[in-house]
């Protein structure tokens, strides 16, 4: 698997994780929402060859306290929903583990595999952010803003990575909903050293030419934006059982775009998809 969108599956498949609107967690102290879908990625975070695989995902409140992941993160607030105009700020710690190259039986594209095997990235920090139910629409559309910040602390790439994101969902009834996010990423060089620069001994093996401006500096790796929807197969989209739906786009940049492993054996287009099923109790 990607990391969060998830190549990630992000930012991307990541709205799994929060496909079920504010609306839906707002009447109870206590919630929780389980998950599964199966999704469609690249087989690496650049490519241009596709897997399919499945996506759990969790989210819930407990006591007001809210938690979620997003892809292979899991996400908790520690600031309590308790709020009654709609207003939800958030702070609280976040870890993602990043399995992008993990496993050379994922990656389709011979050059690429030739270049070896990643270590699996454990990346810890905290996110701030701020969220407003009743905004645009209806008393129960939600619109949100939020950055996470995190380092490897196992020993891969070693570095940063910076995750602003956007997000508006807004029920179109008691049945069904519908969202988009935007997101991109922002890494340091040991993460552009480490999945996007080639030296001369991987130049050799894989034959792909030499590169090193992704680890000369820090930047701006993607963005994104997918669009989600949902419809309730008990009649309340608040509870029961539903079914979610993702599409979502995403775009390499700058030196992480311009590196062979991208431009040459790969795409800057990513795309990804995703159907769900969750149940709400």
């Amino acid at each position: 698997m990607n990391h969060r969108h998830l190549y990630a599956v992000g930012a991307c498949l990541a709205a799994l994780s929060t496909a079920t609107p504010a609306f839906a967690q707002q009447e109870d102290s206590n919630s929780l929402t389980v998950g599964v879908g199966v999704a469609a990625i690249p087989s690496y975070e650049g490519s241009d060859d596709y897997r399919v695989i499945p996506v759990p995902q969790l989210r819930g409140k407990v006591s007001d306290f809210a938690f979620w992941t997003r892809g292979p993160g899991l996400y908790f607030d520690a600031i309590p929903n308790t709020d009654p105009n709609g207003l939800d700020f958030q702070l609280g710690p976040v870890v993602t583990v990043r399995f992008d190259r993990s496993s050379l039986k994922n990656i389709k594209d011979d050059a690429v595999r030739d270049l070896g095997k990643r270590d699996v990235a454990v990346e810890v920090g905290g996110f701030v952010g701020i969220g407003k139910t009743g905004v645009i629409t209806s008393a129960y559309d939600n619109l949100s803003a939020r950055v996470a910040v995190t380092k490897d602390v196992a020993g891969a790439h070693g570095s940063m990575v910076v995750t602003p994101a956007i997000e508006y969902f807004t029920p179109l009834s008691t049945r069904s909903f519908v969202g988009m996010g935007i997101s991109a990423d922002y890494v340091g060089k040991g993460y552009g050293r480490y999945y996007y620069d080639i030296d001369a001994a991987d130049s050799l093996a894989s034959g792909l030419p030499a590169y090193s401006a992704a680890g000369d500096k820090a930047g701006f790796k993607r963005v994104g934006v997918n669009l989600t929807g949902g419809v309730s197969l008990s009649g309340d989209i608040r509870k029961g059982w539903a079914l979610f739906a993702l599409a979502g786009y995403s775009r390499m940049l700058g030196d992480y775009a311009d590196s062979p492993v991208v431009s040459i054996a790969g795409s800057r287009s990513q795309w990804a998809g995703a159907v769900g099923v969750g149940y709400t109790f």
